[in-house]
């Protein structure tokens, strides 16, 4: 059963929004084994969408559409969709009784723009939107589902979760597809492969490999699909155990989860705690961390100090030495990972100073230059990285890289 995405809107074209929408429906669809064959933006222009949807009626049995149901005379998905459908109009009584009820429970008048929003296709079938005013759309041709869904994320998630999916489910007999996924650091893809390909060369047509570079890691993921599940996740779990035992030294997890999650959950497992002294990544760091829920139990906090006078009251960093070395220097970054310890009261903490750029370089010390400091009661680790003359790359390279120095120091003390 193949799937395509249609999303539609000039802003997501143009980059002023991201197209979050395709990501998560993708993700949900492949759990009940439908697979995705293709995504596609579009503007909102009337032949631009009809050629979309002509293209996706050739390649798949399901086509879910996003975008240009609002009330304003841009969104012209409807008018589109009835083209394309050869239908007329009709207005639908339980679309127009869910927008009486919202515009009543915000207390505004209801305009005829609004009420026009209850105007629909005839053909279709209408699928009540109760976080919204732009109704859900279902028609079908030729054996194939078009799903027309509001833009807005939690519009169509909930249609998504309490309506959409469970149709499709019910319809069809659908394939299992299991997942596993395991976490490295510290070893390229290209050496990763080489590791293991022998047990890649190994898999059975029905289970695929692949790999998800990021900075500083590389996340494998095993795919398999057939009809019974419980044997899937057995065999993916024999493949998964011979990759970990070959390459067992540059495994941080196998989970799919984030590497500062990983180092979270290793941390917590231990009783151990964490601060952060950032100067150049200007509290990325600690970003990663506490978009996790449960960090504080591991994360006690940490001190963006940029200015001199911040790092050697906060975190005591000696006068002298920002005087001698300069604060992008082994030993500034040394005494702030140290003072964080001991100020924070943590057992580990991260410390970054660095030139992030574009500008601020010299000659000895060029744009993308970084010290990182790893330190716990009983041992610092510092490393200085020249990174590029790119700025946000320049900073998720060094929180990356501080992420991976932390995970080796816990390894090697813990």
């Amino acid at each position: 059963m193949l799937a395509e995405i249609i999303t539609i809107g000039d802003e997501i074209l143009i980059g002023q929004i991201v197209d979050t929408n395709s990501a998560w429906m993708a993700k949900q669809l492949n759990l009940i084994g439908v697979s995705v064959k293709q995504i596609t933006s579009v503007s909102d222009d009337e032949q631009h969408i009809l050629e979309a949807l002509a293209q996706a009626e050739k390649r798949a049995d399901i086509i879910l559409i996003t975008g240009g149901l609002g009330p304003t005379k841009d969104d012209i998905t409807k008018k589109t969709l009835a083209k394309y459908f050869n239908m007329g109009f009709r207005n639908d009584a339980g679309a127009l009784e869910m927008v009486r009820q919202i515009f009543e429970k915000y207390n505004r008048p209801l305009l005829d723009v609004n009420i026009q929003q209850a105007d629909v296709p005839d053909g279709c079938e209408v699928i009540v939107n109760k976080n919204g005013t732009a109704p859900c759309m279902w028609f079908e041709q030729n054996d194939r589902i078009f799903v027309s869904m509001p833009g807005v994320p939690y519009e169509m998630m909930y249609l998504m979760d309490d309506e959409i999916l469970p149709r499709i489910t019910q319809r069809f007999k659908l394939p299992s597809i299991v997942h596993k996924t395991i976490l490295t650091a510290n070893i390229g893809e290209s050496f990763l492969a080489k590791e293991i390909e022998e047990i890649e060369d190994s898999l059975p047509a029905h289970i695929k490999l692949a790999y998800l570079p990021k900075l500083g890691q590389v996340r494998l993921r095993l795919s398999a699909k057939g009809d019974n599940e419980a044997d899937l996740k057995a065999e993916v779990e024999v493949y998964a155990k011979q990759i970990i035992a070959k390459v067992n030294k540059f495994v941080v997890i196998d989970e799919d989860i984030a590497l500062e999650k990983a180092i979270l959950n290793i941390m917590k497992e231990k009783g151990l705690t964490l601060s952060t002294a950032e100067s150049c990544t200007g509290g990325y760091i600690a970003h990663l961390i506490t978009q996790h829920p449960g960090c504080s139990s591991v994360y006690w906090g940490g001190a963006v100090a940029y200015a001199y006078e911040l790092k050697e009251s906060i975190l005591g960093v000696k006068e002298s030495t920002l005087i001698t070395f300069g604060a992008v220097s082994e030993q500034t970054v040394t005494e702030m990972a140290e003072g964080a310890i001991k100020n924070f009261k943590t057992d580990y903490s991260i410390a970054v100073s660095g030139i992030a750029g574009p500008d601020g370089g010299t000659e000895d010390k060029p744009v993308g230059t970084v010290w990182i400091a790893i330190s716990s009661k009983h041992k610092t680790v510092a490393k200085v990285f020249n990174f590029s003359n790119k700025r946000i790359q320049n900073i998720e390279r060094s929180a990356a890289s501080a992420l991976t120095m932390l995970l080796n120091l816990l390894k090697e003390t813990v």
